[in-house]
């Protein structure tokens, strides 16, 4: 596989790439071209067009939603454009609007697709916690965090979440926690891995850091808003809607209805992914 390179002489054409992107999401339709609408790929497919001339879709591990961030989003594409990967990262960082950066850049096998092959996928969602428990003081979500995490006007017992988040790990139906995706059926070749809605969650826990409550989860792969309808659901243990107890018999109903509520998209990062005899993205 090629290395990375700084060198300017050009490589040879016709060349397979990864790149690692991060996004702020807040201003974008998601990642998948939408015709008169900014999105992550529109806009990446769009300056690579600027660059090369080349009409290139840029093929994701995987369709991030509208306002969703990510910080490890894998992209995969062909380019006839014999460019060293430290100058294709430099220029089009250049030309990219400043809410979506390639963070790395490299050339690699032919048979490499971003979503085959997926070992791990690992997502992120951050709550801005204004209320402690047992305080009715509020602290104020500053405005540099508003539009990357969740401002929780419910006091959460943090230790319940905590206790609760390793219920949902292992290979479960998770048909309670998947929203309807219209777009399921063009998703055949993802490798959102496990017959119908199983899936494998490999990690799922809650922690705090600074003024965050932290929700890490991290599986096989995942269904169309699962991530967000499973903080929902974690939110109304924090709260004392629901128990933990709670999770196993949302699990077994197999009925979105059981679950909680859809967590809004701004706290959500798709953290990293991962792959199979490959090293991290």
């Amino acid at each position: 596989m090629p290395n990375s390179s700084s060198s300017n002489s050009q490589l040879p054409a016709g060349q397979n790439w990864k790149l690692v992107l991060a996004y702020d999401g807040t201003d974008y339709k998601g990642w998948q071209v939408q015709p008169g609408l900014p999105t992550i790929q529109g806009e990446l497919a769009r300056v690579i067009r600027e660059l090369t001339g080349e009409r290139v879709l840029p093929q994701g591990s995987g369709r991030t939603d509208t306002g969703v961030h990510a910080e490890g989003q894998v992209v995969s594409m062909a380019l006839q454009a014999g460019i060293p990967p430290d100058r294709l990262r430099r220029i089009l960082n250049r030309r990219l609007h400043p809410s979506i950066r390639v963070m790395h850049a490299e050339q690699v096998d032919p048979d490499f697709h971003a979503r085959a092959n997926v070992r791990e996928k690992t997502y992120e969602y951050r709550i801005f916690r204004r209320r402690r428990p047992q305080s009715m003081e509020e602290q104020t979500c500053p405005p540099w965090l508003s539009r990357y995490a969740l401002d929780c006007r419910w006091p959460l017992n943090l230790t319940a979440m905590q206790e609760a988040g390793p219920l949902v790990e292992g290979t479960h139906d998770f048909t309670s926690f998947a929203a309807h995706d219209p777009d399921r059926t063009t998703r055949s070749a993802d490798v959102e891995s496990g017959p119908g809605n199983v899936r494998t969650i490999f990690c799922s826990k809650w922690f705090m850091q600074d003024d965050l409550i932290l929700y890490r989860v991290s599986g096989s792969g995942f269904l169309h808003h699962m991530v967000r309808n499973l903080v929902g659901t974690f939110i109304e243990i924090g709260t004392g809607r629901r128990s933990g107890a709670d999770l196993s018999r949302v699990l077994d109903q197999r009925d979105r209805r059981a679950a909680g509520f859809t967590a809004p998209p701004q706290g959500l990062f798709l953290k990293q992914v991962t792959y199979r005899n490959q090293a991290a993205g």
